[in-house]
């Protein structure tokens, strides 16, 4: 992994996330998150400030130790315990049906086996928990999806290993999960990057 990715690109990732428009996002749906929490894609810790009284502990799971490096500041200001976690989703080092919510922001673009770490997700969550999603992917309008699909294979080279054009609710139903709530649409900025999914799922099977 050479200097760019480890430390250039954490720069650029917390940057591009600070903006007006993504904390909106946050505090809409961020402090829905109780009890025992997990945080998959933690990156610098911007969702840890928004998290609500309802949070017990927060393990805070990503795998670049750059940007949990960047996230040990806000975690030490938490009101409830933050375990930090350095680690890929597609292997969650917690026991099955051990969390309360898990939540993804922005994260699920970017796993090299998301429908796999989404498996993970549904394994570690009890079976009347929720998955808080905030994530970005594929349109809805074929102009937008063409050029999604033309830019991802570039953008993924300078980007951490973001995709464009992943359809997130097509990759929750093969994670395990059926969507509660959903909302879709743009948000701001380029078409091609800021088509929106947000929501709560839940693991099938579970009440």
């Amino acid at each position: 992994m050479g200097f760019y990715a480890r430390h250039v690109l954490p720069r650029l990732i917390e940057l591009a996330m600070k903006n007006k428009s993504a904390g909106k996002e946050r505090a809409r749906f961020v402090p829905r998150a109780s009890g025992v929490v997990l945080e998959i894609g933690v990156g610098s810790g911007l969702n840890i400030p928004v998290y609500g009284a309802a949070v017990q502990k927060l393990y805070a799971l990503d795998p670049s130790p750059e940007l949990l490096r960047m996230a040990r500041p806000r975690a030490k200001q938490a009101s409830f315990p933050v375990e930090l976690l350095e680690q890929s989703a597609e292997a969650i080092p917690l026991a099955d049906e051990s969390v309360d919510t898990v939540v993804t922001t922005w994260t699920l673009c970017s796993i090299l086996d998301a429908a796999r770490a989404l498996r993970e997700m549904r394994r570690v969550l009890r079976r009347d928990g929720r998955l808080i999603f905030i994530e970005h992917g594929r349109s809805e309008d074929p102009g937008v999806v063409r050029w999604q699909d033309r830019l991802t294979p570039w953008w993924r080279r300078v980007s951490g290993g973001c995709h464009l054009n992943r359809p997130i609710d097509r990759l929750l139903v093969q994670g395990g999960f059926h969507v509660a709530e959903m909302e879709r649409g743009y948000g701001t900025g380029p078409r091609t990057t800021s088509y929106l999914y947000r929501g709560i799922a839940r693991p099938v099977g579970g009440r």
